[in-house]
């Protein structure tokens, strides 16, 4: 059985960006964390440790959101990378980072940046 879990929406406030004002204004963000993995376990079993803790997940997610970065790719990478030590048998890792109204000369909702691990 392949089986996904999708958390989604951990919001932050974070000090992402290249323009300096980032730094020291921040900004809102939110990330979502997607694992295709066999849960087929926790299915049956009702027990925590058949599955993904969300809990690590939501740590691990804020730990690395709290470190600047000029670049959002830069820090889904990060995360990413921990994610797949902590989750090494997981069939597909994806983490999605939304960057709310980057300042831009015009209006952008957010910018949206997606990687993935299989």
């Amino acid at each position: 059985m392949i089986t996904t879990l999708h958390i989604s929406n951990i919001e932050c406030y974070s000090y992402h960006g290249c323009l300096k004002e980032e730094s020291i204004i921040g900004g809102r963000f939110s990330v979502d964390v997607i694992i295709l993995d066999d849960f087929s376990k926790a299915v049956l079993s009702d027990d925590l440790n058949d599955t993904a803790d969300y809990v690590l997940i939501h740590q691990i997610v804020r730990d690395e959101m709290d470190i600047a970065s000029q670049l959002i790719e830069h820090v889904s990478g990060r995360i990413l990378k921990r994610l797949s030590d902590v989750y090494s048998k997981a069939r597909n890792i994806t983490i999605i980072i939304k960057k709310y109204n980057p300042p831009v000369n015009g209006q952008i909702g957010a910018a949206i940046f997606q990687v993935s691990l299989h």
